[in-house]
Parts: structure tokens; sequence; C-alpha cells
């Protein structure tokens, strides 16, 4: 939403890379040029069912002795540019799909820019319409596609549809239109659930993202093609001092900088908890009844929308057998794929360029057999995922994947890991937290708000008194994690409230060589992360209803990391991290039971909390292995 590695057993990314057979032949300047001399481009406003109008764009292919499909985006983000003798330098989903003449059709949502109406952040979907006014994203959709198969000459009749980030929940939502054209769907990192896809996670206010973005997405009285002035200035290019001592408490961030202006913004200060403003915006329930293709597609390493990914295929397999739903992870982050290369991440090389073959072999694929010619089988399987460590594409049946076997992975005294339960009577490692000096989210100097953060060398963390580190002895073969990871803690904290961190983390073998001359990154003991994740303690039972720590008393804390499919290769060690802030990527925890939104400087105090690793009160992670 608000918008690798190495050779053999010390480099694995070289391993079994897959390389792009044919990357894309034409320059953007040939594109832009083929667009002007093979389109028309004309500006509509299609009303809706209850009279509101929304700003449509379709580029339609100047040869009218042939039929084609209607392919169309939504989105909150702008259809720009505006007019019909300025055209965008290319068209569609992917740059592949350009010189298949799709009829594009761009809309801006209701609400937002040229379009009538007004916005609601991620529309709550009405299953039982009874009136006209009974609207939401579904009937726009509904609306919108009925208006152009019927007023587009030379259409063949069939409608596909495709969002990245939150024109992805746009996407989503639309499938459940039940418009008879509508034959294909790709929700891309869409967005599923506006509370933990965006503003939280787990109970926990993701500030830099939303601070950072609502500054230019802002409330809307009427149509416009004109940004509106930001609300403030940030000239601080350094986001963790910016938010410690600028913006300093999440209170301050509404009351000294917003000040109420922007509603949106305001939301998570007047619903702090997991409520029924929340509840309805929440489309995974309602992801029922689809009757045409969809393919969602995402990355391992989306920094805004990875929840949102497993979690829209996951409900559309799960409310929809009988359609074929097609699930595509690569190593990108948020929006990645639509990328020229996709090959490198921060310090990490993925070893081919994944973007162009996603575009060409995957996506194009898909939208080709569905809206031009469905006369031969569609070749692509159920699930094709990028398996980071060894970094090549896999095909799968089923998602997840068959014969992952389940495994708990025990922290142990001594910053030991391993499969054995502990067997200490009496084992614990504590630290001192001081929202004060909050643990940075990156080692790298950035705004607040980095990518690259998801594979981040975490050496920085290891050498913190505030971070405690668990890892294996030396893998003696390759270990492919497969799957959803879940921590299953045994806390506790001299606070009564606290935020706990996890992180699992690729231990690279010590004599690893950079490759790269130029590089001065020391990837011997290279500690990458993996998968991480955070959870406000209070909403450890309940995110409805927050619980104070009991001081001192050991107490239970679970949550999920989410999916990875990653080989750690023989050599290498498998780590776990585990500290209480991951600042300004979530904001601070004053570790006290109160209301953050309204927690005062003189709030945040230091807190003592413990990890126990012994027999009886066991702390570890749930993995899948596939073998």
């Amino acid at each position: 939403m608000k918008k690798i590695l190495l050779c053999l057993l010390l480099f694995p990314i070289l391993v079994n890379a897959q390389k792009s057979e044919s990357p894309y032949p034409f320059t953007l300047s040939q594109d832009s040029a083929y667009v002007r001399a093979n389109y028309t481009k004309t500006e509509v406003m299609v009303q809706m069912r209850d009279g509101v109008k929304l700003f449509t764009q379709i580029y339609a292919p100047k040869d009218l002795t042939k039929k084609f499909p209607i392919i169309m985006s939504r989105t909150p983000y702008t259809c720009s540019p505006y007019g019909a003798n300025k055209f965008q330098r290319r068209i569609g989903p992917n740059p592949f799909m350009l010189r298949e003449n799709y009829i594009v059709v761009y809309q801006d949502v209701r609400g937002r820019w040229a379009s009538e109406g007004k916005f609601v952040e991620m529309t709550p979907h009405i299953d039982n319409k009874k009136t006209k006014t009974d609207i939401d994203e579904a009937s726009d959709t509904y609306d919108t596609i009925d208006w152009l198969v019927k007023n587009i000459k030379n259409n063949n009749g069939k409608v596909g549809q495709w969002g990245i980030s939150y024109p992805g929940f746009f996407t989503s939502a639309g499938s459940v239109s039940e418009h008879p054209a509508l034959k294909a769907s790709s929700p891309q990192a869409p967005m599923a659930d506006l509370r933990r896809d965006d503003t939280f996670h787990n109970g926990a206010f993701m500030i830099a993202a939303n601070f950072g973005f609502y500054n230019y997405f802002q409330d809307q009285s009427k149509p416009t093609t004109t940004s509106p002035p930001v609300y403030f200035e940030t000239n601080n290019p350094d986001g963790y001092d910016y938010y410690l001592n600028e913006v300093k408490t999440t209170k301050n961030s509404e009351e000294g900088f917003y000040k109420g202006k922007n509603s949106f913004y305001r939301e998570p200060f007047d619903h702090p908890d997991y409520d029924e403003h929340w509840k309805i915006r929440n489309i995974l329930p309602h992801l029922k009844g689809i009757k045409h293709a969809v393919m969602i597609v995402g990355g391992w390493y989306d920094e805004q929308d990875l929840f949102g990914t497993f979690n829209t295929y996951k409900a559309i397999e799960k409310q929809n057998p009988n359609i074929k739903n097609i699930f595509v992870v690569g190593p990108w982050t948020h929006g990645g794929w639509e990328d020229s290369s996709g090959q490198f991440l921060a310090d990490v090389d993925f070893g081919s360029k994944v973007s162009p073959y996603f575009q060409e072999n995957i996506e194009a694929k898909f939208f080709r057999h569905y809206l031009i010619d469905d006369s031969k089988p569609l070749d692509l399987p159920e699930a094709t995922l990028f398996e980071t460590g060894t970094n090549k594409w896999r095909s799968f049946d089923t998602y997840p994947a068959k014969g992952t076997q389940e495994k708990n992975l025990y922290l142990q005294p001594n910053g030991k890991l391993g499969f054995d339960a502990p067997s200490a009577e009496n084992a614990s490692t504590e630290y001192i937290s001081d929202p004060n000096k909050p643990v940075p989210f990156y080692a790298k100097i950035n705004d607040g708000f980095s990518s690259s953060y998801m594979v981040g060398d975490q050496r920085f963390a290891y050498s913190r008194p505030d971070v405690i580190s668990f890892q294996t002895d030396i893998l003696e073969k390759d270990m492919t994690l497969s799957g959803i990871i879940k921590a299953f803690l045994k806390v506790s904290t001299t606070g009564t409230d606290a935020d706990w961190v996890v992180k699992v983390i690729d231990v690279y073998p010590k004599d690893t060589e950079n490759p790269d001359p130029k590089s001065e990154v020391v990837l011997g003991n290279y500690q990458q992360l993996v998968r991480s994740e955070i959870i406000r303690g209070k909403y450890r039972n309940s995110e409805s209803k927050p619980e104070p720590f009991v001081p001192n008393q050991v107490t239970d804390l679970s949550l999920e990391l989410q999916d990875v499919l990653h080989t750690f290769k023989k050599g290498h060690k498998i780590m776990v991290q585990i500290q209480s802030s991951c600042f300004p990527w979530a904001d601070r925890n004053p570790q006290k039971f109160m209301n953050i939104f309204k927690a005062e400087e003189s709030d945040y105090q230091k807190a003592t909390h413990k990890v126990f690793h012994q027999k009886g009160a066991e702390s570890y992670l749930k993995i899948g292995i596939l073998e």
C-alpha cells in the first residue's frame, strides 16, 4: 500500500539459478512509440448504479478488423497522465503483453482523483445488495465491466483485471462481482485486511509506513487531477533519528504533525483495538462464489502486504475449491515483479532476472489463455514458487507443498538452537529493553521505511545487549523450510506490556567470500534475515481485548512469522533472534499497559524481559521442513 549471495556451498545463489531465456527485446522509447502508433486513447465518466460517475481511461487498438479482450486496473493512485492526447509510455500489466493489443482500461476508483463520490478505505463489502445505494467495490467493478463490454467496439466479450497493493484489493473485491464477462483476475500483493496489512502487525502500529504515506494520500472533497500539497515537510534523511527525536511519540505524530487534517491517519488513534471498524474492512471472508480463473502474485520480501498475499490465496482456495487458483511467489519486494530485473535486493543476488521470467512465462501466459486463446491447456502449476537459498523456481501441485513435515526448533541454554527439547530445570535468557534507545529495524540509514531490510544483515542487532540470539550447530546437509513459521514463547517482563520481535536468520559460513570485487560487504558470518514478525504483548490473546502482563509471571505468547520457502545450505547455521523493539518500522511500546496512542514521553520506561527455555517452559518455533 505505501508505496543475495555466492558459489556452491559458499555461494548458494549460483546453484541451479533459473536464467531468463528471452529478456525483453524492446526499449521504453520503442514501446512508447508503439502505444502512440497503435492505440487510441479516450476518457469517459462511467456511471455507477447509484448515479456516481467514475473517471475511466481506455486505450483501444486502432486495428478495427479484429476483436480484442479488455484488461483493466482500478486504482486510488491516479490514472495520470490525464488528457486524451497524453499517453502512458507503456500500458497493461507488463511489457511482454503490449504487442498482443489488449484493450487496456484504467479507472480512478470512487472518490479518488478525477472520479466522483466519497472514498472509503477498503470499502466494506456487502454480500446481499438490496437497493441501488448498496454499493461497494464489487458493484463498481460489475457496473464498469458492464459499460465497457457494451460500449467499446471490437471487444471480444472477455475481461481480465489486475492490480498491485491497494489496486490488488480492488482486484480481489472485483473478483466477486459475478459479471459473466470477467474471465481472469490477478490480485497482486493485495491488501486483504486494512488493520493487519498496513496499519498494525499483531497490534503493533506501523508508524513509519503510515506516517509517510498519509502525508500524500489525503482526504478529497471533489474530483481533481492535481496532487494536493503535503501537510508537512520532512528534511531528515535519518529515519531513526527523525522518528525518535522529532516525531517522538506516537501521540505526537498526530497532534504535532497531522493535527486532525487526515481522517485516514486518524483511524488507528480512534480505533486502537480490533473493533468493528477494522472487522468490516477485511475482504477475506467475502472471497467466495468466484467463477473465473484467479492468479495471486506476491514477493517473499514484500514489506507491506505479505499477509494479504498469502491469506488471499488461502481464502480463495478454501472458499472456491473448484476454480483455477494459481499462486506465484518470487524473491521480490512489494510489486518487484514489475521491475526489468528483480535479480538483486540489498546485498543479495538471486542469480537471474526473475521479473521478466515471470512476466513472459507466467503472467502473459495466464491472461493470454483466459482472454485470447484457451484452445490448448494452460501449462501452469497450482503454485510456482522461487526457493531462496538455492535460488530456483519450483512447481507444486498444492500449497502448502506436499511432503512438508512439521518439527519444533527449540531455544536452548547458552544460545543454542536445536530439535531436542531443553532438559534444564531452570533456564532463561534476559535482557533490558529501553524504548528510549530502541533497536533499529535495519542497519542501513534510511528514511524509516525500507524494503531491503527483509534480507538485511543482522550482525548489527546480534551485537546489542537488548537482542538475544540462539543458533544451531553448522548444518551437515541442506535444510529447506516451507510454509508458515510459528513462534511459541514462554516469557516474562517486569513491566505490564512489551513487544516481542522474532527473527529467523541464515548465518553464512565464516569463510564465505564476496564474488564482487567492487563490493565492500563482508559475507563471512553474514546474518541474512529470512523472516521476522512482531506482536504487541497486550494483544497476545486477543486484538480486541488487550490484557496487561502480570510482572515477573511466566506467560504464553505466540505469533505467526508467515510463510517461507528457503533452503539453509550445508555449512550454514539457523539463527533466531528475539528483541522488543524494531524502530521505526513499528512504533515504540512504553512497556506499560495503556493506550499507546495517548502515551506521553514520560510514559516510556525500561523493563527487563525474560525468554524461558527450560523443561516445562519451552520456547520453540514450529517449522515445516520440505524433504
